[in-house]
């Protein structure tokens, strides 16, 4: 993973203020439905600046006869890839240099639930942009933890390794020894700096400042509370020491479990292969040996042997599944585990906190 940072054309990724705010608006309103759009910048320095977004054009499936209810999740799940959609971004692109702004394509962004986020839609939008330029990333905006009211906003990309493998298309078992790729080689983090305006800055500390005094003078009429409104002072918040677990953490836990499953079945599905390719192998083995005395017993007599290689065309070896859902599997599991991490670290530290009044005497 520090490999594969120290050798992406950038180090960081700068997103303006206003570019957040703009996602987690489209990726709130879009909810539970996933979200996605379009960011632009420009690369300087080695930092990514993102100064501008704008989201991509959703089609209304329940007006459309027999669609399903999953129909709306999928088509935004793919629409940056959607040709329709690559229309429109170019269109928008050439308006926006029009108007003298930044027109330079720097990648996409997409909403996510719990951490939930990485899957084939995501590698596959992923790939079309850093096939065509390297200095894109994928913006994730988590809409479930940053209702907690800690933004949360990462920025990935694919490893060129994970490229690769992907422009092939050959994730089987031999080919991933000898790449040595495993799913910790699929995506790469940059951090994420937020950055505000000289205006804006200059805004936010022309704001007025907390109350220095707890007593309140009440106004004595109308003029006075028009001259100065009350500023009532500050309370702090209590929540802070409630020792209920975390509901999130409940439900990560569920979505652990779930990933958990899907791996046993996908490693199930490889087991059933490597058993059914075993008796093709012994059922090869067993004609080449029967073919082989027959031959020597033809030679015995002076006759023509047979050809020993028909086996190829009477036996058809079962073909290996791809391995690629297994690593996308394994890294959502990955990810699920960093969250539970932060979430049970707030958690313990409260209950070291007051285990003296839980622990009997």
């Amino acid at each position: 993973m520090a490999d594969s940072l120290k050798d992406a054309p950038f180090k960081t990724v700068q997103v303006e203020s206003l570019v957040v705010m703009k996602i987690v608006r489209h990726c709130s309103n879009s909810f539970p439905t996933a979200a996605t759009g379009s960011i632009v910048g420009m690369d300087k320095d080695g930092v990514l600046e993102v100064t501008n977004t704008f989201p991509f054009p959703t089609v209304d499936v329940a007006s459309t006869e027999g669609s399903h209810q999953n129909d709306a999740s999928a088509l935004a799940a793919a629409a940056p890839r959607a040709k329709a959609n690559i229309v429109y971004q170019n269109d928008m692109i050439r308006h926006l240099k029009e108007v003298n702004v930044d027109a330079n394509n720097v990648g996409w962004y997409t909403s996510a639930t719990m951490g939930n986020f990485v899957n084939p839609s995501f590698i596959e939008n992923q790939y079309h942009y850093q096939r065509e330029n390297d200095r894109t990333v994928a913006l994730v905006h988590d809409v479930s933890r940053s209702s907690q009211g800690a933004l949360s906003l990462r920025a990935f990309k694919l490893t060129q390794n994970f490229m690769t493998a992907f422009k092939e298309g050959k994730f089987t078992t031999e080919n991933l020894q000898k790449s040595k790729l495993s799913f910790k080689d699929i995506l790469v983090e940059f951090p994420i700096h937020v950055h505000n305006s000289h205006l804006l800055t200059s805004f936010l500390h022309q704001l007025p400042a907390a109350p220095t005094t707890e007593d309140v003078t009440m106004p004595t009429s109308l003029a006075d509370l028009q001259r100065d409104p009350v500023k009532m002072p500050l309370h702090q918040s209590a929540d802070i020491l409630d020792l209920s677990i975390d509901p999130f953490l409940e439900k990560t836990c569920d979505l652990l479990l779930d990933s958990i499953e899907s791996h046993y079945t996908e490693l199930n599905n490889h087991q059933y292969y490597q058993r059914q390719l075993a008796r093709e192998q012994a059922k090869i083995t067993a004609w080449q040996t029967k073919r082989k005395a027959e031959n020597a017993a033809r030679v015995a007599a002076k006759q023509q042997p047979l050809p020993e290689d028909e086996w190829q065309r009477i036996f058809k070896l079962p073909q290996e599944p791809s391995r690629l859902e297994g690593m996308l599997n394994a890294k959502q599991v990955e990810q699920y585990s960093k969250q539970i991490d932060g979430f049970t670290a707030n958690v313990s530290a409260k209950m070291f906190a007051v285990r003296g009044n839980l622990l009997p005497e």
